[in-house]
């Protein structure tokens, strides 16, 4: 019954003092005001004006629409006001997850950029290790998957953000440091150390221990990368890591790194966001901070294929 034309109505003859003032600040004539008073009054089935005293007093019913007036114009028009950023692309909410553990080490410079030059996009981040992080971001709950396992959905689009090289890291006193390349057969008597995560996304069992049907002898979970390097450093196992997230630790001399394969495993990471949102301002600059980021501060990493 209530519009919002109703509302505003309502407050500009209580701020006018007057059908009269009122009227010029609706820009409307004031048989016109009348009329849409006395029909709200007779849609409610009751009097909100006073018409007898002078200046003009609202009833208790009056009152009490005026009250709700109040409450609803101001948060109508803040809703009016962010969503003409929202169509400018000034404003808006990137809530990230990463499936990756070592890619706090870039992402976290890039949003300090992105920040910068965002301030009104409202942002936040999850390590996507517990949950499935693509469902989330077709439901809506994310705006942007970090991975390197894209999965093909109709609602979502990867954008490439470079290329690395998966490296096998290991003691440099381990005999392993002798090879030219690591070759599938070489882990059969290791400790593999591993995020714990699922295997089938892991791209050491994926992408070279299972098709050369092979195991390690043991597989050992650890969440820290700093961990990882630790117990390889000391010789206690070995561990399939991206080349760029082993670059300070080699330049300590901790580790070697050997290449998978004569022609090493070469991955992917991408930024996965819905359909409808590609073309958002934001996040288009977010992609670009990300990319300038990583190749400012990552050793060893390659632009994406063109198409991939």
């Amino acid at each position: 019954m209530l519009e919002i034309r109703h509302l505003e109505t309502l407050v500009a003859i209580r701020d006018g003092g007057s059908l009269v003032e009122a009227s010029e600040r609706l820009h409307v004539t004031q048989s016109a005001l009348s009329h849409q008073l006395r029909e709200l009054e007779e849609r409610l089935g009751t009097q909100l004006l006073n018409r007898r005293t002078r200046p003009l007093r609202f009833t208790t019913a009056g009152l009490r629409v005026l009250a709700l007036a109040d409450d609803v114009l101001p948060r109508m028009r803040a809703a009016e006001r962010e969503l003409r950023k929202l169509a400018a692309g000034r404003t808006g909410r990137l809530h990230l997850a990463i499936e990756c553990h070592s890619c706090f080490q870039w992402l976290m410079p890039a949003l300090d950029v992105f920040r910068e030059q965002w301030p009104e996009v409202v942002l936040d981040l999850s390590a996507a290790f517990s949950f499935a992080p693509l469902p989330a971001l077709v439901r809506g709950d994310l705006d942007l998957v970090i991975t390197s396992d894209p999965v093909k959905l109709e609602a979502v689009h990867y954008f490439p953000l470079f290329r690395y090289e998966l490296v096998l890291a290991v003691a440099r006193h381990s005999p392993l440091a002798m090879y030219k390349y690591i070759e599938p057969a070489h882990l059969q008597d290791q400790t593999l150390i591993t995020y714990p995560v699922e295997r089938d996304r892991l791209d050491v069992f994926t992408a070279f221990l299972d098709p050369a049907d092979m195991e390690p002898a043991e597989v050992r979970t650890t969440e820290l990368t700093p961990m990882i390097v630790q117990l390889v450093a000391s010789g206690r196992g070995v561990a399939a890591l991206p080349n760029w997230a082993l670059t300070e630790y080699l330049d300590q001399g901790l580790l070697q790194a050997c290449r998978l394969g004569p022609d090493g495993i070469w991955r992917t990471l991408y930024a996965g966001v819905r359909v409808e949102d590609q073309e958002t301002p934001y996040i288009q600059n977010f992609l670009d901070i990300a990319r300038e980021v990583t190749f400012k501060t990552l050793a060893g990493i390659r632009a994406p294929r063109a198409g991939r």
